[in-house]
């Protein structure tokens, strides 16, 4: 009786949770905690429930109840059994919402391998899998992929990639709608090219997700119509048109093109902001098409007879791959927002550059076609985003007498090989210091986490200096000498920043398409000299740079400048080398049939 009792409420709480109805749910615990007085999985509803409310407090106090519970329980031979995933469930939920990232990660792993050996006995036959108990197994599925989900945001913000991208194929393969599967296979495939960028492995994995959109019964596309001599109607679409990261390379494509011979259509499936505002300004026509289903925002792009539809979000958050799994147009392209092959058949071209994919290399595993432009594939135009002005100004070691490195990227992007080239640079360099910038310096388990990983490398934590992620980055540049790139996953725009505050970027070129965006921005900003061919001389270009004081106020005082009127900067030649490839590729889909 007892067993039917906690998988009824512990049912109608989860029923109340995909509702979104948090105060139902604690409701539910309290309900169940009447009837069964002391039952510990009461009290982990109760503390679940009121952590989603951030109701903190609350949710601390039923933790203590919950354990306390649990001891008596276990003191009287009472087994909680399936109880357990729960209660370990609720701790690890709060601890993830107090940013304990270490304390969470080990509660989730914890309960991932209880439900595991659970699943495993219950297959076994020597945990009967009765009415109740299978109830149970689908309440309990629904939970654990809960989990995994929020795990692989803990463990993404804690740097741990490998197992955030684990967390998220796991929920993948757990849920049943599959839109939702196809989403979290994504967003596993973003979080891997922190550190599987161009392997093999992971060709095969976007190429699993390009599967799981079979074949659709997709819009007619004539060729004999489309001949038609008129002017190309290209598509722009993504979640991002906003105040997003990626935004800073779209105002190029929307506004600095031949506007003549070309008609520009922006889809933005995202919420809006006041930066929307800018773009929507920009394009020949705009359509919020946020909150549509794929299908529908495909049969609108089909109506509007766009010719070449270009996906700017690849696998990032909230991406556009399903609306163009419908083939809406006729010929599609993807790039700027993502680093890597889409996997998916239904896009024809992938937009890169020499740099990033020279001609001599074959496609890297890259189901697209590569559309390379002769320059970089990137056009940065930080102006619609923000105010900021730069200006030309020394280098702070004139100053301060010593030299500050600094990276501002994701932690997540920061390998243990790369630590071991930063602690090797800051040996090098006497009384330099190294400023770490990002999420996981917001909170203190954060900094933790990255102080303990650079002492374990051999470097000395106290030359780090860990600030929050603030919107007020920008201005922070004014404290760095030299930013210090990431690889194998490069910065983008943080290198594009760097560069325009005046600060120079080291950056090491790659193999793989994402290990050499660093290598492209800088060539098209006029300082391929910052470049490094390998490790080696990644670490010996700092140091030089570092003990070069006269060059390192030089590039100070005249990169803001440089890079205003580089190729990285040049929306008019950028768009005149990007619409020559959209002809040439429309040219030769007319050419069909």
């Amino acid at each position: 009786m007892e067993l039917q009792l906690v998988n009824e409420w512990v049912k109608s709480a989860e029923g109340c949770f995909a509702a979104g109805d948090m105060a139902s749910m604690r409701a539910c615990g309290r309900q169940m905690l009447e009837e069964s007085p002391g039952n510990p999985v009461a009290m982990a509803l109760i503390a679940e429930a009121s952590v989603y409310m951030q109701d903190f407090q609350e949710a601390e106090s039923w933790l203590e109840k919950m354990d306390q519970a649990v001891d008596k329980g276990s003191s009287q031979g009472w087994k909680l059994d399936n109880g357990n995933l729960r209660i370990l469930f609720a701790k690890a939920l709060y601890y993830g919402a107090q940013y304990e990232l270490s304390l969470a990660m080990e509660a989730y792993e914890k309960l991932f391998a209880q439900y595991e050996q659970t699943v495993r006995r219950g297959l076994s036959g020597s945990f009967r899998f009765t009415t109740n108990n299978q109830n149970w197994q689908g309440e309990a599925r629904q939970m654990v992929a809960r989990a995994y989900s929020f795990y692989a945001d803990t463990c993404l913000l804690a740097g741990e990639t490998e197992k955030a991208a684990k967390g998220a194929f796991a929920v993948s393969n757990m849920v049943q709608d599959e839109m939702t599967a196809a989403s979290y296979f994504s967003k596993g495939l973003f979080i891997s090219n922190y550190r599987e960028a161009g392997s093999q492995a992971l060709v095969q994995k976007h190429r699993q997700y390009g599967a799981m959109f079979p074949k659709q019964v997709g819009f007619p596309h004539d060729v004999r119509i489309r001949r038609s001599v008129h002017a190309i109607r290209v598509g722009y679409i993504s979640p991002d048109f906003r105040l997003h990261a990626a935004a800073y390379f779209f105002s190029a494509l929307l506004k600095s093109g031949n506007h003549t011979d070309f008609t520009v259509y922006g889809y933005s499936t995202g919420r809006e902001d006041h930066i929307t505002q800018r773009f929507k300004k920009m394009a020949d026509y705009w359509r919020n098409v946020h909150g549509r289903s794929p299908q529908e925002i495909a049969k609108l792009i089909h109506d509007d007879r766009i010719d070449i539809l270009v996906d700017l979000s690849g696998h990032s958050q909230n991406n556009c791959l399903p609306v163009m799994a419908c083939r809406p147009a006729p010929v599609q392209i993807s790039g700027i927002g993502y680093i890597n092959t889409t996997g998916l058949p239904m896009v024809d071209y992938f937009l890169t550059d020499e740099i990033c994919m020279p001609s001599v290399y074959d496609k890297g595993g890259f189901s697209e076609t590569p559309l390379r432009l002769p320059h970089c594939h990137l056009c940065y135009q930080p102006e619609t985003m923000r105010e900021i002005k730069s200006v030309g100004h020394n280098a702070p070691a004139m100053e301060r007498g010593y030299v500050t490195f600094g990276s501002f990227n994701s932690f997540a992007k920061v390998t243990d090989e790369m630590l071991v080239q930063w602690r090797n640079i800051l040996q090098a360099v006497p009384n330099s210091k190294l400023v770490i910038k990002c999420k996981i310096c917001s909170v203190p388990s954060g900094q933790e986490i990255v102080r303990q990983r650079f002492k374990r490398l051999g470097g000395n934590p106290d030359v780090l200096e860990l600030r929050p992620f603030s919107p007020d980055y920008l201005t922070q540049y004014g404290d760095i000498d030299i930013v210090l790139d990431t690889a194998p996953y490069n910065g983008g725009l943080t290198t594009c920043d760097a560069l325009y505050m005046g600060v120079p970027v080291i950056a090491l070129r790659g193999k793989s398409h994402g290990s050499r965006y660093g290598a492209s921005i800088l060539t098209a900003a006029g300082v391929p000299e910052l470049i490094a061919e390998n490790l080696r001389e990644y670490t010996g270009k700092a140091v030089q740079l570092a003990k070069n004081g006269m060059l390192l106020n030089r590039l100070h005082r005249e990169l803001p400048e440089q890079v205003r009127n580089s190729r990285l900067m040049d929306g008019k030649g950028y768009m005149q080398e990007l619409e020559e490839s959209y002809r040439q590729i429309w040219g030769l889909y007319c050419q069909q049939g």
